[in-house]
């Protein structure tokens, strides 16, 4: 079962709308959202909801598994029960993928989440973002999603909330054929 889920993106206003954000984005979007008290704690926003940990780190991307791992250690919750929503280049935009353990894919904060916890043995719920046309990544990345972009983003988003509400109850294994590399949206 899934004890801790990492919303990964940068703290701060300029970062809020990034594509980098789409981890972030995604614990805003939930129904529940208004409901959670979040505050402080583990180098990051904390909060609980159904038993489970909700965790966005504040350290900035590239240092996630700093707040990562103390959440984890304090709370004793093996890699292997940590579900890492983040966004990824590899996927276009409106698509979501569910997996486990993997490759990095030169993303930083997962990047620092191996090294913190030593495996890349935890779960990803990837949001497709896109690679751009152009060679300069970080600039990507750290842009902001445009109008339509974002009306796209959002249909992902609420799929995406379906898989948070199943593995907040259920083991994720069961969402493993329907989840990889879904197409989120009624048009992309």
């Amino acid at each position: 079962m899934i004890e801790l889920i990492v919303f990964l993106g940068n703290p701060g206003a300029q970062y809020a709308r990034n594509r980098h954000n789409a981890g972030r984005l995604l614990a805003e979007s939930l129904a529940f959202s208004s409901s959670l008290a979040w505050g402080r704690k583990y180098k990051g926003l904390y909060t609980a909801f159904n038993g489970k940990h909700l965790l966005m780190p504040e350290t900035f991307m590239n240092l996630s598994g700093e707040s990562v791992s103390a959440a984890a250690a304090f709370f004793k919750i093996p890699p292997e029960q940590i579900l890492v929503v983040h966004d990824e280049l590899e996927l276009p935009l409106g698509t979501a993928s569910l997996k486990f353990s993997g490759g990095l894919g030169g993303h930083n904060g997962l990047r620092s989440i191996k090294a913190c916890l030593n495996t890349a043995d935890f779960w990803r719920l990837r949001i497709g973002i896109g690679r751009p046309a152009y060679s300069d990544i970080a600039f990507w990345v750290l842009s902001d999603f445009t109008a339509a972009e974002t009306a796209i983003l959002k249909q992902a988003l609420e799929a995406c909330t379906d898989v948070l509400l199943h593995v907040l109850k259920e083991e994720p294994t069961s969402l493993l054929p329907e989840w990889n590399k879904r197409n989120c949206c009624l048009e992309v």
